[in-house]
């Protein structure tokens, strides 16, 4: 099977033993990994046994969707008090109800083979053409964790005219369509729900007002 005894497209073997050495957690016990999907990222089937509060085990089972660890960031310009945010199409919200898959949301990407700042720069720089100086990391959060191994790290930076050097937009080798969207901060909290969506968006948003550049 590819990503287990041949390589998938990504040259990946061995994918069915992730998680088979865990031992942080006493309570659990890894028993089988099985690899259902690794196209690109990687669907995984666990079983576990889970010791109860009584002493008895009870076996269990977890579906895992591996697409790495990602990186986000918040520019936001004081003086103005605007945040800079990215319109793009999301395929996965539009199927699931969101009315045209045009959301609005803070940069970002995933690691790769880089640092979370590194990352997060570079994202950054090709989705809205600005290269940062300092940044700052916030927190991070797992996003999904009933399914989702991906951990995401929060950052935030000042942006104005003179940290531009492209007009942004994505790659256009990726098939990227990215618009630029700047927002009173004001106005940007008061979409969330409904102008914006996006889980990593709000989340940023919301820590910008209540301990971040816009406290009051």
């Amino acid at each position: 099977m590819q990503g287990v005894d041949e390589p998938d497209p990504r040259g990946r073997v061995n994918l069915h033993l992730s998680g088979l050495d865990l031992d942080r957690n006493p309570d659990v016990a890894v028993r089988e990994v099985r690899v259902l999907a690794s196209n690109w990222h990687v669907l995984r089937t666990t079983r576990f046994d889970e010791r109860q509060p009584d002493g008895t085990w009870i076996s269990k089972q977890a579906e895992t969707y591996d697409r790495g660890n990602g990186a986000t960031i918040l520019l936001y310009d004081i003086a103005r008090r605007t945040v800079l945010l990215t319109r793009q199409f999301r395929f996965p919200a539009y199927v699931n109800g969101h009315p045209d898959g045009m959301l609005l949301e803070t940069a970002a990407g995933l690691l790769d083979e880089d640092d979370a700042e590194t990352a997060v720069r570079r994202e950054a720089m090709e989705e809205t053409g600005h290269e940062l100086d300092e940044v700052q990391h916030v927190f991070d959060a797992y996003m999904s964790p009933g399914s989702v191994t991906e951990r995401v790290h929060f950052f935030a930076a000042p942006f104005d005219a003179g940290t531009r050097r492209t007009a942004g937009g994505g790659l256009a080798e990726e098939g990227e369509r990215i618009d630029l969207v700047e927002l009173d901060i004001d106005d940007a909290l008061a979409a969330i729900g409904s102008g914006i969506v996006d889980g990593k968006t709000i989340m940023l948003l919301q820590w910008a007002a209540l301990s971040g550049p816009f406290r009051r």
